[in-house]
């Protein structure tokens, strides 16, 4: 598990701003949304867990998750990346901010910052030409998930209607870090 100073600073903080948004769940809501934090703890992808809550619930046949690029908002680095991916501050670093949707909803936004080097050409060139989720891309590398912060509410980088914000990191099977990213799950997500 990644621990520092850096990244205690940051989970607080994401804490801190979750409780002041103080978004306000009705109990079937409230229901949904464990039922769609079990659901994403349940798998290494998000994008996976996602595509499954998506078929659940009959929000798109066929329940297909689709990465919507965000233009013009991107969130700065995090002041940890570097470290929490193992690279050097001169090393490229990939990012993406997209929307996760299934039909017509929304599902979550998130940011990624990856290590492109960590990724094969064809990967690359997926992640910068189309709309497949970074988890469905990065699949074959067997990759798994580390959860760094989870909260309820909208964290840092999130939209004033996040019901959940996780920060989490991407291992490679040799225990490198892939990517570091911040999800941001909707409240249409859980209605």
């Amino acid at each position: 598990m990644v621990r520092g100073a850096g990244l205690a600073a940051v989970v607080l903080a994401t804490a801190q701003v979750a409780m002041a948004a103080g978004i306000s769940l009705n109990s079937g809501e409230q229901a949904r949304l464990s039922a769609l934090e079990a659901a994403l703890a349940a798998q290494p992808s998000a994008t996976r867990a996602l595509a499954g809550w998506c078929a659940a619930r009959g929000l798109a046949n066929p329940a297909r998750i689709v990465a919507e690029p965000v233009a013009g908002d991107d969130a700065g680095v995090p002041a940890e990346a570097w470290g929490v991916l193992g690279i050097s501050g001169t090393e490229p670093l990939g990012y993406r901010h997209v929307r996760l949707r299934c039909g017509g909803v929304v599902l979550s936004e998130a940011h990624n910052w990856y290590v492109p080097g960590r990724l094969t050409d064809a990967m690359r060139r997926v992640l910068g030409t189309t709309d497949t989720p970074f988890g469905t891309v990065a699949a074959p590398l067997g990759f798994t998930r580390e959860p760094l912060a989870t909260v309820r509410g909208a964290g840092m980088g999130c939209p004033a209607d996040t019901v959940l914000t996780h920060r989490a990191l991407l291992r490679l099977p040799d225990g490198r870090p892939l990517a570091l990213l911040v999800e941001c799950y909707t409240r249409a997500a859980v209605a």
